[in-house]
């Protein structure tokens, strides 16, 4: 008898295990993504705060989100970051120098009392037509109100605004201050991309233009792109500067919705483009989405 219990307690430690044996919680899902910037949970916090509210996680993972330190690939520092794009364009963009954010290397968000939230970044940004980049601080304040303010912009990027074009942005003005038959062209890019090279700069000067636009517009829950020059007309020459009406196409990143602008605005080497009308058209239902809106 003796011997027939030691084998049937044997049989039952074998199919039932250890019974000193724990499987930690959370291991099953050890490989899920985690939120991109909340601090990982140690075992220790795990087992101590296991038991909390799942909508108080997510409500922290929120605060995290917004403050303090951000990934730099997701888009609290990306949305921010774009703005520094669209201010440098207005501050100093020509048909032979726009800026295009390259890199976002760090970020952080405060808020700031009853400002707004502000966003102090370290970036790359490149010159687009001559492929030079340089490494930059950046700060973006986004205020709080009623209405719609701009964001507030402080870049140092010294080393691409000492980037001479002067000779190419002179020969341009003096070429069609004089032009008889004034400048008239449609879809920059065509539909397969293409730009022919005498309107490269008049593309370019369509997204220095449309860098007002999306600087006024811009938000922290938006992200917008220049997608296509629908129409450029080049009008009569006032107080020796060129001027020009664009109707401009911007991809709304957030909504995928391409929005139609009219830009009414000036430009010489001197003072660079200032923009005198800026008008949201009705939006185009059955309009095929334009090529590189990226």
């Amino acid at each position: 008898m003796t011997l027939m219990m030691v084998v049937v307690l044997a049989v039952l430690t074998g199919v039932t295990g250890s019974p000193n044996v724990k499987i930690r919680p959370g291991a099953e899902s050890e490989d899920a993504s985690v939120h991109p910037n909340s601090v990982p949970e140690t075992v220790e916090q795990t087992e101590s705060f296991g038991q909390q509210n799942v909508s108080s996680q997510e409500e922290l993972e929120q605060h995290v989100m917004e403050t303090g330190e951000l990934n730099p690939s997701h888009y609290p520092a990306q949305r921010a970051a774009k703005v520094i794009q669209h201010y440098l364009n207005t501050r100093y963009g020509s048909p032979y120098k726009v800026f295009g954010l390259q890199t976002v290397h760090s970020g952080n968000a405060e808020d700031v009392a009853d400002s707004g939230r502000k966003y102090q970044l370290e970036i790359s940004v490149q010159e687009l037509i001559s492929n030079a980049t340089e490494k930059c601080s950046a700060e973006v304040l986004f205020p709080r109100g009623e209405g719609q303010h701009s964001p507030q912009v402080q870049a140092s990027c010294e080393g691409l605004l000492k980037i001479n074009t002067k000779a190419q942005e002179e020969a341009l003005f003096q070429k069609y201050k004089m032009n008889q038959s004034q400048l008239s062209a449609q879809y920059l890019p065509d539909s397969y991309g293409h730009i022919e090279h005498d309107m490269e700069p008049f593309w370019h000067l369509g997204q220095v233009a449309a860098s007002f636009v999306m600087l006024k517009e811009s938000t922290e829950n938006s992200l917008y792109n220049m997608a296509q020059v629908a129409n450029v007309t080049q009008l009569a020459t006032e107080n020796d500067r060129l001027k020009f009406d664009y109707h401009i196409l911007l991809h709304d990143m957030v909504s995928q919705e391409i929005i139609h602008w009219k830009l009414l605005f000036t430009w010489s080497p001197p003072e660079g483009v200032k923009v005198l009308h800026m008008e949201q058209l009705p939006h185009c239902h059955g309009c095929d989405k334009p090529p590189n809106t990226n």
